[in-house]
């Protein structure tokens, strides 16, 4: 069974920086995509940061507005880890992060981990 199993959260101040992992196990299959999301409850599921590639084609990498230039997604694509390197953390960035990973063939998959609480005081 694939598993992935995200660290790194915890409790911040405005400013400060954190550091998530994503480290994946049981897949047979190199991820064609791996990325984050976030979400507060009551809010809808938000994309953070995907990367989307494999080794035969050119990696690229989206990120929402509102962490373009202060978050940095990282994938290790032999590992079939994904890392999220975030920077100025802003008490709008709270919210539960969830890791992802996506296999294209030989048909469309998508994995989900447990979740890592970010939390950023004011």
């Amino acid at each position: 069974q694939v598993q992935l199993e995200e660290s790194g959260g915890g409790l911040v101040q405005a400013g400060e920086s954190l550091r998530l992992s994503c480290i994946s196990s049981g897949s047979k299959l190199r991820f064609d995509a791996m990325g984050w999301y976030r979400q507060t409850p009551g809010k809808q599921r938000e994309l953070v940061a995907f990367s989307r590639g494999s080794t035969n084609h050119r990696v690229s990498t989206n990120y929402t507005d509102s962490v373009r230039g202060r978050f940095t997604i990282s994938r290790d694509n032999i590992k079939n880890s994904v890392y999220l390197q975030m920077n100025s953390l802003k008490p709008e960035d709270t919210g539960v992060y969830y890791c992802s990973a996506e296999q294209y063939r030989p048909f469309r998959t998508v994995y989900w981990g447990q979740g890592t609480q970010v939390t950023v005081s004011s």
